[in-house]
């Protein structure tokens, strides 16, 4: 058991990428339709976005590891604990709220408290580990610009 969190940790990051993927993979059609969306042209290449968020994914998985095996238990391994299984419900709930709903002004809002969940882990973890939390730094640098991106999205479609 003293070694669970090795197999969990990993477990919820797959489980998220897949959910997360799978909905986003029902709104390709109306993202990739131009009559019914407009993008940025600066947009990344899908290839481009599928491997960031593998990195971040694996970036986050082995700070998730490292938290639970730094911080001792108590209150701030729980705030922490409850900011990493939050952010990854809202990792779930973006993928939701554009590629599946279509709410682009909701997933604005969204990708903004997203962000920071990540900087709030971020900010927890420093104390105890520097390189768990700097493992976030792409994670906060990317979802920064995706919340910028979804803005620009949604004011080409307001």
């Amino acid at each position: 058991m003293k070694f669970l969190h090795f197999i969990l940790i990993p477990l919820a990051v797959i489980l998220t990428a897949f959910i997360g993927s799978k909905i986003t993979n029902v709104g390709m059609s109306w993202y990739n339709n131009r009559d019914l969306l407009n993008i940025p042209s600066w947009t990344p290449p899908g290839f481009i976005i599928g491997i960031v968020w593998t990195v971040i994914f694996i970036l986050t998985t082995i700070s998730a590891i490292i938290f639970w095996n730094k911080v001792p238990l108590g209150n701030v391994f729980y705030w922490i604990l409850g900011f990493f299984i939050a952010n990854l419900l809202l990792n779930i709930l973006w993928s939701a709220l554009f590629f599946g709903l279509h709410y682009i002004g909701l997933a604005v809002i969204e990708a903004l408290i997203l962000d920071l969940s990540v900087v709030m882990i971020m900010i927890l973890l420093y104390p105890f580990s520097k390189l768990a939390s700097m493992l976030l730094l792409p994670y906060a640098v990317w979802t920064a610009f995706a919340s910028y991106l979804t803005y620009s999205v949604w004011f080409l479609n307001r």
